[in-house]
């Protein structure tokens, strides 16, 4: 019976060890996450996640508040 093993250049946070760093929440489907430079997708948990964020953001379903009628990056001298 063979095995099938996970691809070398497919990590996964899931695989690190204890001491990593902190478990947090990943912000797209709430599955625990490593917070630690060892997770390449830190806080997601893995790459689908933080694609799915990315693209949200693309398609600006996120927005940063701010005042209304008030252009960005313009200065009054």
């Amino acid at each position: 019976m063979s095995h099938s093993s996970p691809s070398a250049d497919q990590p996964k946070a899931n695989d690190q060890p204890a001491n990593a760093g902190p478990i947090v929440a990943c912000p797209q489907c709430q599955q625990p996450a490593h917070f630690a430079p060892s997770n390449p997708w830190r806080p997601f948990c893995s790459e689908r996640c933080q694609r799915i964020d990315m693209g949200a953001w693309a398609s600006e379903q996120f927005r940063i508040a701010g005042k209304p009628g008030d252009p960005q990056g313009s200065e009054q001298d």
